[in-house]
């Protein structure tokens, strides 16, 4: 089938509309980020988020708790505005270029997915009546992470004269805020200082450091002028500001185009960031932009064919699909220095930082597509592991380590314990991360030199956390599971779930590669012993998962059945989400989930109730969750589609594959749905084509849901690559390449050769 590999807008240079664009058009790399503002700038009274960002950088602030008790979060990291090099003031004939002050007579956007730029085209009549054509084409490129650039063109359709440039380099800016949004930073200061700033020759530099963190942010920018005529170029410094001015004649239907080239380094990657992003310039400024937009173009056609999915019957939502993969690519970190954050790089909800929403809804894309990416998330896991390790022993943990759940460099940051700290479900969903990462690629090396580590210290933590009751049972108290109107109970059905997992693989891995010789060091300086091993397998075997026999259910929490139901049929609509219109004490005492809690875990864990007790679960918590998380939809689509109510899952779908695209939860504006992003590919591969890694090896149970025709997707599993296609009455899977498989179809076992692909009806 034919996919559309082009979102296309009309730009009608609106308030509302400019704020949402600047998320749905902006350029990232999984290292830079750079939100889709007008060059020319907005009015002081539009809304507008205008950033640019390099993934891990932070700076350190205060988060004052009203009573200083003991290890509350005092500080925390946020993301940091790093600089302003989009600015780009055109005036023609001395009429400055202004389209949201009017004169517009056609405008779009376009983001080309398969070519990786950004484009926005204007025709625009000046008061004088000058009419230009202007195209500006942006890229954050993939092949060279630090390089952004901005190619310029104006077309002269009436008449001839001059157009001047003014292209600014700004390396002190401020960041967003919103303190009526808790999603958001409650003020806008600017978290750099300048060190060094000028120019070298014609090209502008900046080094800025933040005041506590002591990261240094250096960004260089230069230009080239393509024109039939000679151009003159000045430069100068204006208060905090760079500035080059570059003026071009125009002739009437002639196109000029000034190409801006910034690139961008820290200190936490680089030695010397001056010197690197001076040599970055220079590197790609001796080849041609065709040559680096053809690059980027190979590329993604690299990407698209691990990862392109194709729906037939729905081209809104085939469309939607493909806008949210390459989004999730665009979030990619290129090392381990910086995980995914909720927003990626595209704005600055959520402060920049990485929750437990990274591993249980991003990873399992990137295990599939490309496990490379897959491994550098993993890794900044590893990387941060002693701070992990540390925040368990804050919060009064004897042994091992409890991730934060919310940071940037591993420190936590959460202000708010109930549910923050007290989210311990983090630990699992790591653990989780790591196991499908194990299962899915076979990476042995990984797992004895980080891997292990990662679920032996997990595990540790729900050692320590959980006791045994009269009855036997391992029991974990006081914590919060995903639902955050639910905090502070017994016994979550979800955390207790997650933790069972992440004994049994820990215990298990840590056998299967025990005579490795990285794994006698670990365990030599982790001080682990076979009474350990032990008690993480009998903590595993008898954790308590609450059940009730009168609705045959599993209860969220040992008390949730006794709070009284919300009533969610006469709730006013406006004052959704709940949480910005209710107090959590007053959420915390009733029956309402914002998002899939027990649900997930039955997606996650099937094995551990019957499908008869799972359908009731999902019949009784459909009926009290608002999904006022993004997160929570798609997890609804695929457990539906687990316990084959399709028709369900569909609708749960299609309101998750298109949350960003019509922006359903009207504050796309400060950044897409990362993980919502995740979690509607895992709806198609694990809801509607029942793809399942466990350590029973791979497993396959599709069905093509109503309204669609056909689907098909390909991924990576042990070294092959493989392709499913799925139709009305039949699937097929094709082996790529790699080696004959055997895996599971419903409750059979089938082989996949080299020489013809397996076929069944269904």
């Amino acid at each position: 089938m034919q996919t559309n590999t082009r979102l296309i807008r009309k730009e009608n240079y609106e308030p509302k509309e400019l704020n949402l664009h600047e998320t749905l058009f902006h350029n990232a790399n999984g290292y830079i980020g750079i939100r889709g503002t007008l060059e020319e700038g907005v009015p002081t009274d539009y809304p507008t988020m205008r950033g640019q960002y390099i993934a891990g950088t932070y700076e350190i602030i205060p988060m004052k708790q009203a009573e200083s008790l003991c290890n509350l979060v005092e500080e925390k990291q946020t993301m940091i505005n790093v600089c302003d090099t989009q600015t780009i003031r055109l005036s023609v004939n001395g009429e400055e270029f202004a389209p949201v002050k009017g004169g517009v007579k056609d405008a779009s956007r376009v983001l080309d997915m398969e070519e990786g730029y950004t484009e926005r085209t204007t025709v625009w009549k000046s008061p004088a009546g000058n009419e230009i054509r202007v195209r500006i084409r942006r890229m954050a490129h993939f092949g060279i992470k630090e390089l952004f650039t901005i190619e310029y063109e104006v077309e002269a359709l009436n008449f001839s004269g001059e157009a001047v440039f003014d292209s600014v380099h700004m390396p002190e800016v401020a960041n967003y805020s919103d303190p009526d949004d808790p999603r958001l930073a409650d003020e806008s200061p600017c978290y750099l200082k300048s060190v060094e700033k000028g120019f070298s020759g014609n090209r502008s530099f900046s080094v800025a450091e933040t005041a506590k963190s002591g990261v240094r942010i250096a960004v260089a920018t230069d230009h080239t002028v393509v024109s039939e005529s000679r151009s003159d170029s000045m430069i100068r410094e204006e208060g905090n500001a760079l500035i080059t001015r570059l003026r071009v004649p125009l002739k009437q239907n002639e196109k000029i185009a000034v190409i801006k080239y910034a690139a961008f380094s820290d200190s936490i990657r680089e030695s010397d960031p001056k010197g690197k992003v001076m040599q970055v310039l220079k590197d790609a400024m001796k080849r041609p932009l065709s040559e680096l937009y053809l690059a980027q173009k190979e590329y993604l056609s690299d990407f698209h064919a691990h990862s392109r999915m194709e729906i037939e019957g729905d081209a809104e939502l085939n469309d939607a699909v493909l806008f949210n993969t390459y989004q999730l690519l665009c979030a990619a970190p290129h090392d381990a220095h910086s995980g995914i954050a909720a927003k990626g790089l595209s704005g600055e909800g959520y402060e920049g930082h990485f929750f437990w929403d990274t591993e249980m809804y991003v990873v399992p894309f990137f295990v599939l597509t490309d496990p490379t990416l897959a491994k550098n998330i993993l890794s900044f896991r590893y990387a941060t592991l002693p701070a992990a390790r540390e925040n368990a022993t804050l919060l009064g943990h004897k042994k091992g380590a409890l991730y934060p759940w919310r940071t940037i460099t591993g420190v936590e940051c959460s202000g708010y314990f109930p549910s923050g700290s007290a989210a311990y479900h983090i630990n699992g969903a790591v653990a989780y991360a790591v196991i499908q990462y194990y299962l899915a690629t076979g990476d042995a090396d990984f797992m004895v030199t980080m891997g292990l580590e990662i679920l032996l210290e997990t595990a540790r933590l729900w050692l320590d956390t959980g006791v045994y009751d009269r009855e036997g049972r391992f029991c974990i108290q006081e914590v919060t599971g995903p639902d955050e109107y639910t905090c502070m109970v017994n016994n979550n059905y979800y955390t207790n779930a997650s933790a069972k997992n992440n004994l049994r693989f820990a215990a298990d891995l840590y056998e299967q590669f025990r005579d490795r010789a990285e794994v006698k060091k670990l365990a030599a300086r982790l001080k682990l012993d076979k009474t350990e091993i032990a008690d993480m397998k009998k903590a595993a075997e008898k954790m308590y998962l609450p059940y009730d026999e009168a609705y045959g259910i599993n209860p969220q929490d040992d008390s949730f059945l006794d709070k009284p139901v919300w009533d969610l049929a006469n709730t006013p609509k406006d004052v959704y989400p709940l949480l910005l219109h209710y107090h959590p004490l007053h959420l915390y005492r009733y029956q309402v989930c914002k998002q899939a809690d027990t649900v997930l875990s039955h997606f996650l864990f099937p094995d551990l109730q019957s499908k008869e007790t799972m359908e009731n679960s999902f019949r009784y918590y459909e009926k009290i969750t608002t999904h006022d998380s993004s997160l929570s939809t798609c997890v609804f689509s695929m457990t539906a589609s687990m316990l084959g109510l399709k028709e369900e899952a569909l609708a749960y779908f299609g309101d998750s594959a298109k949350l960003d695209l019509m922006n359903r939860h009207e504050n796309t504006k400060d950044g897409v749905h990362t993980a919502n992003m995740g979690g509607c590919y895992m709806a198609i591969v694990s809801g509607f084509a029942g793809l399942r890694i466990t350590d029973e090896g791979l497993s396959v149970n599709p069905y093509v849901p109503k309204g669609l025709s056909r689907y098909s997707f390909p991924f990576a599993y042990r070294g092959r690559r493989l392709k499913l296609t799925v139709e009305k009455n039949s699937a097929k899977l094709e082996l790529v390449s790699g080696d004959a498989l055997e895996f599971g179809f419903r409750d059979t076992r089938a082989e996949l050769g080299k020489e013809e692909p397996w076929v069944v009806k269904l």
